[in-house]
């Protein structure tokens, strides 16, 4: 019942963890499953993308070094400050994460916002019920996938330079443009 990998050639600290640790070895062999799921969905060059995005993944994880007595930090709707919290938190993001980049997991319907009461300035959000829930959120060519949090009303989900909140049939979306500056969109839904 332990991690994907074998544990006799574990390296460093979060390796030597997840071994030990019998919730993060599922999570460990749940991803290595999504993991693989995705790379069979993927074409193209999008394998040698995948694989470096998770290399990437993994060097962050590895960072959950900097939780030890350091402050809280959020990582989606966990509030974590110590290793292993930022370790599970990890896997879960990315676990959820490939799950709605590559439809592994079956989204609700698109729901089209306009913005700044213009129909050219469209966000489309497409949620799915991944744990936790994420929202892949689609503005001109760049799409970004965020995740739900916890707030005392509507549904805000926060990402990578991406803030999305609705309530009803509106929604407040901060978005970080090209140029790192950050938009506030007003958004009701297109009927």
């Amino acid at each position: 019942q332990g991690p994907a990998f074998d544990c006799t050639k574990a390296k460093g600290e979060f390796e030597t963890l997840i071994c030990k640790d019998t919730a993060l070895a599922a999570l460990d062999r749940k991803l290595d499953e999504v993991y693989k799921a995705a790379m069979a969905k993927a074409r193209d060059n999008m394998p040698a993308v995948l694989r470096t995005e998770q290399r990437g993944w993994i060097g962050g994880r590895n960072e959950c070094w900097k939780a030890k007595g350091g402050p809280t930090f959020l990582t989606a709707s966990w509030q974590v400050d110590d290793v292993r919290g930022c370790v599970e938190g990890n896997y879960r993001l990315r676990i959820s994460e490939l799950q709605a980049v590559w439809r592994l997991v079956t989204p609700k319907e698109p729901v089209f916002f306009s913005c700044q009461n213009n129909p050219a300035n469209e966000i489309v959000a497409t949620f799915s019920e991944t744990d936790p829930p994420t929202a892949r959120l689609e503005r001109g060519d760049r799409t970004v996938t965020a995740w739900l949090v916890r707030t005392a009303s509507g549904a805000k989900y926060e990402g990578q330079n991406v803030s999305f909140w609705n309530k009803g049939n509106e929604a407040t979306v901060m978005w970080m443009t090209a140029t790192g500056e950050t938009e506030e969109l007003q958004c009701k839904v297109r009927p």
